[in-house]
């Protein structure tokens, strides 16, 4: 019998900008409610970003964080997944303060530094809420997204030996795989791995479901012979498309306004809940099963959520 489903759900990100919809939550109370009600959908995880709550900006700080991340532990039994990616622009320093402060069950790792184009996005709209949307996104033509080796090999021992956080680590492209076998090589990181594959982002490896088999084929070929898992997230019009492939190879998924603000042909998603209720359903119709909290902790290795800092 195939392994049920693990839903992670994004509920914000870092990427999208209010101008985009108006459905992204922003404040903390709408980040805690937008999370209660994807985990209520079915989602296993929620991977967390923080935003300024009244610029809606990308925000590092841990006590903004910590606005919100208490209401979603009480509320959910849901595991919270801290970014380490933080905002495009911000200092490695700055995109763990967040992790390293509340000590959560799982972070994100990118595995890799790429050219993270968003500034194609800048040229759809003509009117914006805030100053800082258009130059955000226009920054990105002249950007690389830093995710070095050394500062890989520091998250890794700031966060999983210092706090006993276990990672998402996502890999943008083929070599962000062979990045990670190589830190399993050296023994700095111990299975079960959680691997994210992303698909979509320009700067990284397209949203085509060649690219996603192929993905899965070397994820297997590196690590099939030892304990670990495999998710994938596609970015925009693509989303729905690439969970639906990932959860037919037996793979899980990740859904969220972080990395689709749609849940179909040009239709705005009003909520996560959303479109984490549609991809469960599509799950249930494959004849699969969605994996409960209490199932993905089992199956990652996680501390569990008595063990957090909030």
């Amino acid at each position: 019998m195939p392994k049920s489903v693990i839903i992670t759900c994004a509920p914000t990100g870092g990427i999208h900008t209010p101008t985009m919809t108006p459905y992204l939550p922003v404040t903390p109370p709408e980040i805690a409610a937008a999370s209660i009600e994807a985990a209520e959908a079915g989602a296993a995880i929620i991977h967390l970003h923080a935003r300024d709550p009244e610029t809606g900006k990308p925000d590092p700080r841990p006590e903004t964080f910590l606005q919100f991340l208490p209401i979603i532990k009480e509320s959910t039994d849901a595991i919270v997944n801290i970014t380490t990616g933080g905002g495009l622009g911000m200092s490695i320093e700055e995109r763990l303060r967040a992790a390293a402060t509340v000590s959560p069950e799982m972070a994100s790792m990118n595995m890799g530094s790429i050219n993270f184009g968003t500034f194609p996005l800048a040229a759809k709209y003509d009117a914006w809420k805030h100053d800082w949307e258009k130059p955000f996104l226009e920054m990105t033509k002249d950007f690389v997204y830093s995710n070095t080796f050394a500062t890989i090999e520091r998250s890794l021992k700031d966060l999983g030996e210092g706090h006993g956080t276990r990672f998402e680590f996502e890999c943008y492209d083929l070599g962000h795989l062979y990045s990670l076998a190589g830190f399993v090589d050296r023994g700095l990181i111990q299975p079960p791995f959680f691997i994210q594959m992303v698909f979509g982002i320009l700067g990284g490896v397209g949203a085509d479901l060649a690219n996603l088999v192929h993905m899965h084929t070397i994820a297997d070929k590196l690590f099939g012979n030892r304990d670990y898992e495999w998710s994938v997230l596609a970015a925009g019009r693509h989303q729905m498309p690439f969970a639906t492939q990932s959860a037919m190879l037996g793979g899980n998924l990740r859904v969220g306004l972080e990395d689709s603000i749609y849940i179909g042909s040009k239709e705005l998603a009003r909520s996560n809940a959303a479109q984490v209720q549609k991809i469960k359903t599509i799950i249930k119709a494959l004849g699969h099963k969605v994996a409960s909290p209490a199932e993905a902790r089992q199956r990652l290795g996680l501390k569990g959520g008595a063990m957090v800092k909030f």
